[in-house]
């Protein structure tokens, strides 16, 4: 069962956004993206917004920025937070069928969405097709094989990591999203990693929120108190978190049609 975000769950996730850590992440997601102004900008699982104003800032008022998400709450909040830009609309839907033009895109960009998404060959056609010739698309998503966390016990430790994979369609899409995005007909022109490193358990680092997230949603898939003993360990002893978020980099080519 993979993560829902009623309007607690979306306090939440807005205060996780607030970190430093995913500050510093959404900044190298502008410089790869590089928005210009005028342009035509889809933010697909757009959540609360923060991306999306920024996004707006780029492109002017000239431009035309679209944030899609099929959290109800999560746009609401969004909205909000861009209300003063006209530029931007929010949208309700989800990745596996975008709900606009032939080529209505200069670029797409995505952050931490289709690792939640079944149907992958279908979500990238889609953003293949909403891409104008020579568009691009940038996709950021996370391998969960790529945390390291200071443990006791590592054995309960992959256990709980077992069971929060299960909040994933794909907890380890990175590997294959370069593959992927060229059998949508795509060009990938670039792959790298983004990591977030944390070595005090500070409550406004990333670390110490997703911790929370984890042993909540892990709780009642794990024998009773193995959660909360793991978020004791975690926090009782010495503290290291690391994490790589991977983007991809594509482009649509000029003289190509979209996968069908």
């Amino acid at each position: 069962m993979t993560l829902s975000f009623d309007d607690e769950g979306t306090r939440a996730m807005e205060r996780t956004y607030t970190t430093p850590d995913v500050v510093r992440q959404r900044a190298q997601t502008l410089a790869l993206l590089a928005p210009a102004p005028g342009e035509r900008i889809l933010d697909v699982g757009s959540g609360p917004g923060f991306l999306l104003a920024q996004l707006a800032e780029a492109v002017g008022s000239g431009g035309a920025v679209r944030g899609l998400d099929p959290s109800p709450s999560m746009n609401a909040v969004a909205t909000a937070r861009c209300a003063a830009l006209p530029q931007v609309e929010v949208v309700q839907g989800g990745a596996e069928r975008l709900p606009f033009a032939d080529g209505e895109f200069d670029a797409v960009v995505s952050t931490q969405v289709y690792e939640y998404v079944a149907d992958i060959a279908g979500a990238f056609a889609e953003v293949a097709r909403v891409l104008r010739p020579g568009g691009r698309v940038l996709v950021l998503d996370t391998d969960w094989d790529s945390v390291v966390w200071a443990v006791t016990d590592r054995e309960r430790h992959r256990r709980v990591m077992e069971a929060w994979d299960a909040h994933l369609v794909d907890p380890h899409l990175p590997v294959s999203l370069a593959r992927r995005l060229t059998e949508a007909g795509l060009s990938v022109t670039g792959q790298q990693v983004i990591p977030i490193l944390n070595v005090s358990p500070d409550p406004d680092t990333f670390s110490v929120h997703i911790l929370r997230t984890i042993a909540t949603y892990v709780r009642d898939r794990l024998p009773a108190g193995e959660a909360d003993a793991w978020q004791e360990d975690v926090l009782g002893g010495d503290y290291l978190f690391s994490i790589n978020r991977y983007c991809v980099l594509a482009y649509r080519p000029a003289a190509a049609s979209p996968a069908s």
